[in-house]
């Protein structure tokens, strides 16, 4: 089969592979299960293309992303249930519906009115589908959070549903004495015999610092993101130093990587006090 911009073809060559007999064995042996870990990987690696800034690589990850849409979507399609175009239409449905200030005449042309009047569509869209299926109503204010969500982005979102209610902060600066609070709980538990109940702590802090993040309308995640790759970076220039002493970091002490840290750090501010 030839490459081709047309979605049919990749349904096709999908289809091609999860053909008994003549498909891929691999591809036949997959389940949702088997694939989902997948479909978060190809996810997180659109991200880390993002993030680079690497449109180029982003191209070639939404592929990859697309092609876990057209595995799930032929897995379904062989057991009855649903296919691709099923997929789309539900997706264009749903992005008509919660969007009745642009296809309908709802009010809401601001930002924050958006995303208010999308959350009320996508709540009652929620309690309807659990009462087709003959569930009670989602009663909590934090219902609706998937659980498999990432542990910064589900936290995120728990306290962004509770805030909505008034259980939160109105100064950032509390939650800045919420986390010195958490920290001084794990520093009480740290002489303690049950270690656990000092890493259970530290559950607390990272949710008090995600509260923070809130409150200054970063997203854990991607600052989190951010900091891995300045470590990365500047752990690389304390590696390319050392080498230069003709050392590796198992051959250096504690206290000559933490100038080179330093030293590392002070060449990035100055770089970046250039631009």
């Amino acid at each position: 089969m030839k490459p081709s911009r047309d979605i049919a073809r990749l349904i096709e060559i999908m289809a091609a592979l999860r053909t008994p007999g003549s498909g891929c064995p691999w591809d036949l042996e997959q389940t949702f299960r088997t694939i989902a870990p997948y479909t978060l990987e190809e996810a997180y690696e659109v991200a880390d293309a993002i993030a680079r800034g690497d449109l180029a690589d982003l191209k070639d990850e939404l592929g990859d992303l697309l092609l876990q849409v057209a595995f799930h979507a032929r897995m379904a399609e062989e057991q009855g249930s649903f296919d691709f175009g099923d997929v789309v239409e539900t997706v264009t449905a749903k992005l008509v519906r919660r969007h009745p200030h642009v296809f309908a005449e709802a009010d809401g042309r601001t930002a924050e009115a958006v995303k208010g009047l999308w959350e009320r569509i996508k709540a009652q869209e929620r309690a309807e589908a659990k009462a087709d299926h003959g569930e009670a109503k989602p009663s909590g204010a934090l219902a609706g959070v998937p659980v498999n969500l990432p542990a910064l982005t589900r936290a995120l979102k728990l306290q962004d549903k509770a805030g909505r209610v008034g259980f939160d902060w109105n100064d950032p600066r509390a939650v800045l004495a919420k986390i010195r609070e958490e920290a001084d709980e794990i520093e009480a538990e740290l002489d303690g015999p049950d270690r656990s109940k000092a890493a259970a702590e530290v559950g607390d802090l990272l949710f008090a610092v995600v509260n923070l993040a809130r409150h200054l309308a970063a997203d854990p995640e991607d600052v989190l993101r951010q900091t891995n790759l300045k470590f990365e970076r500047r752990f690389a220039a304390i590696e390319r130093a050392l080498a230069a002493r003709g050392k590796a970091p198992k051959d250096a002490t504690l206290a000559e990587m933490d100038a080179l840290w330093d030293e590392a750090k002070a060449a990035e501010k100055a770089a970046s006090a250039e631009r």
